[in-house]
């Protein structure tokens, strides 16, 4: 019975790790299937963590929180792709700016808010515990015990899924990452198609801040994505900015954070610095052994003007 609670109790752990990683990287999924490089997920994380915290804060209501989290993240989409569609900005620096501003200015304002108590207990959103289901052993816990956001995910995945691949905007979509010059030709307008694909980017990765903060921890503290962002990133990556393969990706990463997690916990006489720093190199071993093997759309990166048309 011990060995089944610790596999349930990790695989619910990697399961919850795993989540804000999703949420980030499959909103980069829209955004460089487009063609706009988003380096900017870590930003669009802690924004939406901190919107979640502030709105959450002042109405006592997450709810209203996750809402604001979602127009804050869609804003600072906007953002990206105003700087990187509109005036041309090199898309890897307007990503870098973004991250960066959201970081200074999200630490600034949560110590004017929370004069500088960065434990300010949060009303969090709850599990949603199905009756009979969730006695089932292992799964009960791991399927039928979780919050809105797991449940949200599974649909926003299969729903991507069949967007992406099986609708006219996913095909739209798709031909303006691959090859935006003959979209434009055949009439398409690539800047609303990747403004839309930024803004839906943003959206989803302040979901994964709101997330972090509402369900995981409850509280606002400074830099609380830690570089889940550019971890979100390399799942993009590795899950070769398909949905199914992006979600497979983001639960080996979170298996690895809660895996280093337990081993600290045992209290193993390794270093706790090396166990820290084994999610990052496995995401690192990841993207080194897919060297040459995951290419991105073509387009991806590629800053595309109607005045100078680019061949891709």
């Amino acid at each position: 019975m011990n060995h089944l609670n610790f596999l349930s109790d990790y695989l619910i752990a990697s399961v919850n790790l795993a989540i804000p990683l999703a949420f980030a990287a499959l909103g980069g999924m829209y955004s460089e299937r487009s063609g706009v490089l988003n380096i900017a997920l870590e930003g669009m994380l802690i924004t939406g963590s901190f919107t979640s915290a502030i709105a959450t804060f002042y109405t006592s209501n997450p709810w209203i929180g996750v809402f604001c989290a979602l127009i804050a993240g869609g804003l600072v989409g906007l953002l990206h792709a105003f700087l990187c569609v509109s005036l041309y900005v090199n898309q890897l620096v307007s990503g870098l700016a973004i991250n960066l501003v959201a970081a200074g200015l999200t630490s600034f304002l949560a110590r004017l808010v929370f004069h500088g108590s960065g434990t300010q207990r949060l009303p969090g959103i709850e599990p949603i515990i199905i009756p009979g289901l969730a006695n089932i052993p292992i799964l009960g816990a791991l399927l039928f015990q979780q919050d809105i956001f797991v449940y949200l995910l599974i649909v926003l995945v299969i729903l991507s899924n069949y967007i992406l691949f099986h609708t006219s905007f996913g095909l739209t979509l798709r031909a303006v990452g691959e090859y935006p010059k003959a979209a434009a030709t055949a009439g398409v307008s690539v800047s609303k198609v990747q403004y839309v694909a930024v803004f839906i980017s943003g959206c989803l990765a302040s979901l994964g801040g709101a997330y972090l903060t509402l369900v995981q921890i409850k509280f606002f503290t400074e830099n609380m994505s830690a570089g889940k962002g550019f971890i979100a990133i390399a799942a993009l990556i590795f899950g070769r900015w398909h949905p199914l393969g992006i979600i497979l990706a983001c639960f080996l990463f979170g298996a690895t954070e809660a895996l280093q997690l337990r081993i600290q916990a045992l209290g193993a006489n390794i270093p706790y610095q090396f166990l820290a720093m084994l999610p990052y190199a496995i995401a690192f071993f990841a993207l080194v052994g897919l060297a040459g093997k995951s290419k991105p759309p073509q387009g991806n990166g590629v800053t595309y003007s109607p005045e100078h048309p680019q061949d891709i």
